[in-house]
């Protein structure tokens, strides 16, 4: 529990006091958002033209520090723990490209979408590999636990439909100041819980009906690795939080979402992510369903998608906005963590 809060501190303190600097660095290399053309055309939305991105920079940065720092302390590392950081790491590449070439274009496009899949898919892939090849995991689908049904070579592909979906549901709910992160912080700090507790009623030590088929030293290092990232965004959601004096941009969006289906690829609980992430999936969802409304019936189904627009532009503040949607991100992750541990219940699990 101790290398679990130092982790948390390091990476809370690490972007608490480092982003400040990075403002100032990126206005001085014109690192600027772009508010993308299409958007909400309210003052307040032009007024953020110009405002710092990439702070996803800073994230990675000081919970991957964190993460490696508490690592060396405690004298131990596992390949499960850097592989889940490598693939936040290396999404994190891609959503920079994705920035870099925003800026130098000075427009709110970037790398193509064909472009962002392919890099997707390369990174699922490796990671994907490495946990079967280098770490033993299963290729089982999983829910709470694995269920059974062994995915064999498509279990690839379903590592690529979560890390996409999972990144891509991020970068769609990063669109107003906080959301994204605020919400980001309440899964990471649910799958500090989920790690944990499989840490200590993992079967290797504690054989009993309901103890959880994982490595004992690797579900430590992801409930560490989990609260690095729970930190770190604390930290920057202070200087992230409405008005947002900084964005984390694709840069941190993609990287934390899939960081996200990293983990619940590595703690087995994999569907269990569509439950924690809720506020994810009905941002995406709202979007697939503006399109196909569109396509099929020639009307739109919200004023304007993400839905969190469509509220902005019936009139709601975006403060308010935010902060309802933080409200349903808790709710999920409640549930979610709820659901987690009637599992453990219900297979005669005790505390």
């Amino acid at each position: 529990m101790t290398s679990v809060l130092i982790a948390a501190t390091i990476g809370l303190f690490g972007t608490l006091l480092f982003t400040p600097v990075a403002i100032r660095l990126f206005r001085v290399l014109g690192w600027g958002q772009r508010v993308r053309e299409a958007g909400p055309h309210s003052p307040r939305h032009q007024e953020k033209t110009g405002t710092p991105t990439m702070g996803g920079l800073v994230i990675m940065g000081s919970l991957g520090f964190a993460f490696l720092l508490t690592s060396l302390i405690r004298g131990r590392i596992t390949a499960t723990g850097l592989l889940v950081l490598g693939a936040g790491v290396a999404l994190a590449g891609i959503g920079f490209l994705d920035d870099l070439l925003k800026v130098r274009r000075q427009r709110s496009l970037g790398l193509g979408k064909a472009a962002k899949l392919a890099g997707q898919a390369a990174v699922a892939v490796l990671f994907g590999w490495g946990l079967v090849r280098l770490t033993g995991a299963s290729s089982e689908l999983s829910f709470i636990r694995n269920t059974g049904l062994d995915l064999g070579a498509l279990f690839f592909l379903w590592v690529f439909i979560m890390l996409a979906a999972a990144s891509n549901g991020v970068n769609l709910t990063d669109g107003l100041d906080g959301l994204a992160s605020g919400s980001s912080a309440m899964v990471f700090a649910a799958f500090v819980i989920v790690a944990f507790w499989q840490f200590r009623h993992t079967c290797s030590v504690l054989p009993v009906e309901g103890c959880y088929a994982v490595d004992l030293q690797s579900s430590l290092d992801l409930a560490i690795l989990s609260a690095a990232a729970l930190g770190a965004i604390a930290g920057f959601l202070w200087w992230n939080a409405a008005p947002a004096k900084i964005f984390m941009g694709d840069t941190g969006s993609l990287a934390l979402g899939g960081l996200m289906a990293a983990l619940a690829i590595a703690t087995e609980t994999q569907l269990l992510l569509a439950i924690l992430g809720g506020i994810f999936v009905l941002e995406t969802a709202s979007v697939i369903l503006q399109v196909v409304s569109f396509r099929m019936f020639g009307r739109r189904l919200f004023r304007m998608a993400p839905i969190h627009h469509h509220f902005e532009v019936l009139g709601w503040p975006e403060f308010t906005v935010i902060v309802r949607f933080w409200i349903i991100a808790g709710l999920a992750v409640i549930f979610g963590l709820g659901v987690f541990y009637a599992d453990f219940l219900t297979r005669g699990g005790v505390t």
